[in-house]
């Protein structure tokens, strides 16, 4: 099995990869392969809406997304992650979300177990909403989704701040990697 995190963060190394980067390390730990993808160095232009892909099954435009839309294709599990900006997810995560269509012709994560972190510059600043907004790709996509396992039991990972200092934004990436294990096992086993 193998675990994808995508970082939807224009900045390669701050605080939302920190809490992705906790959840693989608790799922690697766990026995499960893990992949890492930040988005912010990689060349990712928009959707076209040209329905090429509806036909060939891949996307006309020749970007980094070739390459990221095969990794996803074939993973186990699937957590994708924003900080929030003005209330949602950056324009960079949800160009990357709009780029992988050619996904759902053929209904490719279907049975991926699929989970959110969002950080933001506020306890309640807007991670649900953006958290719920990666939750709607997952429904589209027709993903198992799941939240942060017990004892938070939310949406998923939430993270405020500096979150290399925040306990509630690791305790529930870390819960939500848990959540995603089990049913990961349960679905394989």
């Amino acid at each position: 099995m193998k675990v994808v995190g995508v970082v939807g963060s224009p900045k390669s190394d701050g605080n939302t990869s920190y809490l992705v980067e906790r959840a693989l390390e608790y799922i690697e730990n766990e026995g499960i392969d893990t992949e890492l993808i930040t988005l912010a160095n990689k060349d990712i232009k928009f959707c076209q809406g040209c329905d090429y892909c509806k036909g060939s099954g891949e996307c006309i435009i020749e970007d980094d997304m070739r390459e990221l839309t095969s990794i996803i294709d074939g993973c186990d599990g699937l957590i994708m992650s924003s900080p929030v900006y003005f209330g949602d997810m950056t324009g960079l995560a949800k160009t990357f979300i709009d780029r992988l269509r050619p996904l759902r012709n053929k209904h490719s994560l279907k049975y991926t177990v699929c989970g959110a972190i969002s950080t933001g510059g506020f306890r309640n600043g807007g991670q649900e909403s953006t958290i719920a907004s990666i939750h709607d790709f997952f429904m589209i996509q027709g993903g198992i989704i799941v939240g942060d396992d017990k004892p938070t039991a939310h949406y998923g990972g939430a993270g405020v701040g500096d979150t290399q200092t925040d306990d509630v934004g690791i305790d529930t990436s870390i819960n939500l990697a848990r959540r995603m294990v089990d049913v990961l096992r349960r679905i394989n086993d």
